[in-house]
């Protein structure tokens, strides 16, 4: 039997607890619960409002799906801001993280309703529309990410300088490492 290893405290758990045991619901226990309750709650919330931006900006069989595109891109822009914030430039709470990140932006971005979009325009006749869209978003995204992380660093350098992080212009070069000369073999005349 498999086991995984808890990591709260790296004690081997057994990953299908029967609840009719009591020994075996003790592990239940140690369980990360607050961090699951985070992500649920903030998933919720990403959820929701992603509800409510397709509600809003529905799009026509065969019409580009611009609500879920710019779910996904602002989501992905959210993210990189995200990722720089909480490791960069706070030090946040164990569950800022978890809540953000995993919960609110990932129930909020949605790159398996892209892909679902992308079949309903292929099967409106729309196979161009389609692959622009597939494309596009993928491109959008990761572009997206670096802008976020890209803007995030730019407009908090002073803030990490005065920490003490390295910014960009602070991180030393790297020297090319210095070769000692090589010493010419003498040859066979200057030998003798």
């Amino acid at each position: 039997m498999q086991s995984t290893v808890s990591s709260t405290t790296r004690r081997p758990t057994d990953p299908d607890v029967d609840l009719h045991v009591a020994g075996q619901r003790r592990e239940l226990a140690q369980q990360p619960w607050t961090v699951l309750a985070a992500i649920s709650a903030g998933g919720m919330l990403g959820a929701l409002t992603r509800y409510g931006l397709a509600t809003a900006w529905p799009h026509t069989p065969g019409g580009f799906p611009w609500a879920t595109f710019v779910t996904n891109v602002s989501g992905c822009l959210l993210i990189g801001v995200l990722m720089v914030a909480i490791t960069e430039v706070w030090t946040v709470h164990r569950l800022v993280r978890p809540f953000l990140g995993v919960g609110v932006l990932g129930g909020y971005t949605t790159f398996s309703t892209a892909i679902v979009d992308v079949q309903q325009l292929v099967a409106a006749g729309a196979a161009r529309t389609a692959l622009v869209y597939l494309f596009g978003t993928l491109a959008a995204a990761v572009a997206a990410v670096a802008a976020g992380v890209g803007v995030t660093r730019l407009a908090t350098r002073h803030h990490r300088a005065d920490r003490g992080q390295p910014t960009r212009r602070q991180r030393p070069h790297r020297q090319p490492a210095r070769r000692e000369p090589t010493r010419r073999r003498p040859s066979a005349r200057e030998r003798s």
